[in-house]
């Protein structure tokens, strides 16, 4: 949604909250204009749009088909992957994705709410891969992550030597490649089973790295020379939570 807003101008301001429950209906993201309240992404997207915040204006009628089948490609092929990678891959999730997300919470739901969001990724990907013939985790995950593959194969098939999927203007599409793509880009993860096939497709990395420096001013080693000091602080002050923590959890 954020690099969308940047492809078409729109103006957002973007709040980080702790807790979705602050939200009138309870799930994230959520979009506030005067008195109108919009959850769900692409409801998001159609209000933008509605606005006159518009990426898609140039494309016809065959490529906003594309871009439909391409984000259905991604919702169905790459998404178990991603939810793999953040949640279920035990040393990933230990390492990164918990401690991560539990800075945001307070205690005790810091110690609660990761494994709960953990459980929910783990129950979506069995309920959407783990019908016959994959019977056992084991074969779901071998089966997701050859999917991914294949679909990451496919996205850099498709953008080719371009800039952008639709050419030199980026797009809707562009905007939900970009949002599955970098996290599993930059984020540093002890397990890289798919951050090492993505490294092998240059085209994609190239198109990560173009938008982050060109619509989120970060450069190719993650953040902008101006915002490294508070990269640090933030750095310091999550491994001081974590360390704070697990020392709670030792004394119980």
């Amino acid at each position: 949604l954020q690099a969308y807003a940047r492809f078409s101008g729109a103006p957002l301001t973007v709040n980080s909250i702790n807790n979705s429950w602050r939200t009138l209906k309870g799930d994230l993201p959520v979009l506030v204009s005067e008195d109108i309240v919009i959850s769900q992404p692409a409801k998001i997207l159609n209000f933008l749009r509605k606005q006159k915040y518009n990426a898609d204006y140039d494309l016809s009628a065959k490529q906003g088909a594309d871009t439909l089948a391409y984000i259905a490609l991604l919702e169905e092929k790459l998404l178990p992957a991603l939810l793999h990678t953040f949640w279920i891959e035990a040393e990933n999730y230990c390492s990164v994705t918990k401690p991560w997300f539990a800075s945001r919470f307070a205690f005790p739901l810091s110690l609660y709410l990761p494994g709960k969001m953990s459980r929910e990724a783990l129950n979506r990907i069995l309920l959407t891969k783990g019908g016959p013939p994959l019977y056992s985790l084991t074969e779901v995950e071998a089966q997701i992550y050859r999917d991914a593959k294949e679909c990451l194969n496919l996205l850099s098939k498709r953008l080719g030597t371009s800039q952008f999927f639709f050419g030199d203007t980026p797009t809707t599409l562009d905007a939900f490649v970009f949002g599955f793509l970098a996290p599993i880009y930059k984020v540093c993860f002890p397990r890289v089973h798919l951050q090492e096939h993505l490294k092998q497709l240059p085209n994609l990395c190239r198109f990560c790295d173009d938008i982050l420096t060109r619509y989120f001013r970060l450069t190719v080693s993650g953040y902008s020379p101006a915002g490294q000091d508070t990269a640090d602080a933030n750095l310091q002050k999550l491994t001081q939570l974590v360390n704070k923590e697990s020392n709670l959890i030792e004394k119980v």
